[in-house]
């Protein structure tokens, strides 16, 4: 059986890979892309929902996704941290908003939030209108053999690619990164996510909230009405048990405890729990391959990073395929590929372990870590410059980013 022969292949189509394989083939490139997911069957309900800060708005707006979805999306205008441990003189806290955008157009926020199920159906359409993109559905990735000018990736059903560079974005437990050999570190927090789709009894005016209680923060999202999505940080266990208990507890434990902070919350829907897990690969790249998304770095879900990290990844890995093919270039080269691990590892690592740092730091109600949480968080709601460099930072929205992140009179090139 021949291979089937393309440019650049990539396992796991979610919210990293499709994107992925819309910018490069919108670019000109042909894309295998390899989904384990059956197309013909019924989806189970999906319960995530996603903040999509300002940059990352912009590569859905790139690759024609934003236009789609913008009216199933609510607008994010705000970003609140509250320190709900023991103070004297009252919680300090912290509110960024729209205006602390420095770099951005009239109509931009500091981002949207979108369901899950909406941003993936949207992405799945767009790949089958796609003839650049080469659907193998389903199925799964077994292996695959770097030689000079070409990989050649097998599947599990015998199915074989040959391809120009490979790119794992298939998760945390990465079967494509596995296969490369390419370790991790981190660490298990013995903790877990309780989520929900909350109703709220008053309205969120487009502010994420989060507050920092001594087990963990506790925080809403909004989406559209006067509806958040709530995430709740437990011991390992705790979570899980409340989350298969009746949605009568549940509201009662949560209005309990945080409807002073929110309003009083009406469960919608199902509830779920998570591990709370950081891994880091220590290496983004290894032999014509290159790992974007969880696949690169399972964080600390603080401030909704998670996803958009993912979309630096793919920003990122965009900018270097197409320079490199730009300038002659194999684009699976070392000197190609190192280009988006130089631009990627120290910066997704920072982040992540920043965020990790934040939940050591808030995640106590310790008399000698108060002043500190105290003194920041009152230094970057009052001084402005800080303000906005945070607020940059977090919405992806300065200079500094790839150019699917940049405004919009950046375009695909």
């Amino acid at each position: 059986m021949s291979a089937h022969e393309t440019e650049i292949a990539i396992v796991g189509a979610g919210q990293t890979g499709a994107p992925l394989a819309l910018a490069l083939a919108q670019a000109g490139f042909d894309v295998a892309l390899i989904d384990a997911r059956d197309p013909h069957a019924a989806r189970p309900p999906d319960m995530r929902n996603y903040a999509i800060v300002t940059g990352s708005w912009r590569l859905l707006k790139a690759i024609g996704i934003a236009d789609e979805i913008v009216s199933e999306t609510v607008a994010l205008h705000g970003l609140e941290a509250v320190d709900g441990g023991t103070h004297w003189f009252g919680a300090p806290q912290a509110l960024f908003g729209d205006d602390d955008l420095v770099v951005r157009d009239e109509d931009e926020t500091l981002g949207r939030m979108v369901e899950a199920s909406i941003l993936q159906a949207a992405l799945d359409e767009a790949i089958a209108a796609e003839p650049k993109i080469t659907l193998f559905a389903p199925a799964r990735f077994s292996h695959a053999d770097a030689k000079p000018g070409q990989i050649d990736v097998h599947l599990e059903d015998g199915t074989a690619i040959k391809a120009r560079v490979l790119v794992g974005s298939d998760g945390m437990n990465s079967p494509v990164r596995s296969d490369a050999g390419i370790p991790t570190v981190g660490r298990d927090y013995k903790k877990s996510v309780f989520v929900a789709n909350v109703t709220l009894s008053a309205p969120h005016d487009g502010i994420a909230r989060q507050l920092f209680t001594p087990e963990g923060p506790f925080a809403t999202l909004p989406l559209r009405g006067d509806r958040a999505n709530l995430a709740w940080y437990m011991r390992r266990g705790a979570a899980e048990a409340l989350s298969k208990g009746s949605v009568e507890e549940a509201e009662a434990e949560l209005n309990h405890r945080f409807a002073d902070f929110c309003g009083r919350m009406t469960i919608e829907g199902s509830m779920g729990a998570y591990p709370l897990i950081l891994r880091i690969a220590e290496n983004l790249v290894a032999e014509r391959r290159a790992l974007v998304g969880d696949a690169a770095r399972r964080m600390n879900p603080l401030a909704g990073q998670g996803l958009n990290q993912g979309f630096r990844d793919v920003a990122a890995l965009y900018d270097a395929i197409v320079d490199a093919d730009h300038a002659g270039l194999d684009i699976g080269s070392p000197q190609a590929l190192s280009v988006y691990e130089i631009a990627r590892r120290f910066n997704a690592a920072s982040a992540a372990l920043a965020l990790d740092g934040v939940d050591r730091l808030f995640s106590n109600d310790h008399m000698l870590t108060k002043p500190i949480r105290s003194l920041g968080l009152m230094m970057a709601d009052k001084i402005t410059p800080l303000r906005q460099a945070i607020a940059g930072v977090a919405s992806a929205s300065g200079t500094d980013v790839p150019r699917l992140m940049q405004p919009p009179e950046s375009v695909l090139s």
